[in-house]
């Protein structure tokens, strides 16, 4: 198995593919192409036509979408446990999974990830506030409902994690203002040794996208 990713400090959907399959010890070869380079294109081109990663190779299998890929790894090798276990949860889940994958554009353009960044700050716009309030009450009541299962979202740990992931970062480096609860998961996610490895390879990276680094 191969998974083609980008800049680990940049690439929020190369984390949540990453992190999914790393969390869940699963065993692949990783793939790295620097992002917003004269030659970005033309290697991803070698692995997929989509034009984006990641991108999983799975022998002639490719499949590409962080989602796609989370959920095929589920079904493939979990036995469909990347989802919470009942019915309902499971529905829930996969909606917040759908939100984030389909939502969230102002968050995305205006406070884009970068890992290795600290204190940062930006003017937060009405916008912007609202997917941050909407985000927030996501977690809040994610967790107050599943708290007595486990330190995740749905108590253990699911596809619905890697997805936020990214904003986990996105809020810890800007110091975005969230509930109590919803401070509390962040540092679930922020000291889980997966994100923590994830991290302190994307510090080792020498490329700087100068469109990324909103905040300085």
């Amino acid at each position: 198995m191969k998974l083609i990713i980008g800049n680990k400090n940049y690439s929020s959907w190369s984390l949540r593919a990453w992190l999914f399959l790393t969390a869940n010890g699963i065993s692949f070869d990783e793939v790295r192409v620097a992002l917003s380079m004269e030659n970005t294109r033309s290697e991803i081109a070698k692995h997929t036509n989509a034009g984006k990663v990641p991108v999983l190779h799975d022998n002639d299998l490719v499949v590409w979408d962080s989602l796609a890929i989370c959920e095929y790894i589920s079904e493939q090798y979990l036995d469909g446990n990347g989802w919470p276990a009942d019915v309902k949860k499971r529905a829930i889940a996969r909606s917040c999974c759908a939100e984030m994958h389909s939502g969230f554009f102002t968050l995305r353009g205006e406070m884009p990830m970068n890992c290795r960044a600290v204190n940062r700050r930006i003017s937060i716009t009405a916008d912007l506030q609202k997917e941050i309030s909407r985000i927030d009450s996501i977690w809040k009541d994610l967790r107050a409902q599943n708290s007595n299962h486990g330190p995740w979202l749905f108590g253990a740990f699911s596809i619905a994690d890697c997805m936020f992931a990214p904003v986990v970062f996105r809020f810890a480096t800007y110091n975005v203002a969230v509930s109590e609860s919803s401070k509390k998961y962040m540092a679930s996610v922020l000291e889980n040794p997966k994100m923590q490895l994830w991290l302190e390879q994307a510090k080792k990276e020498v490329e700087t996208i100068e469109s990324e680094e909103v905040g300085m």
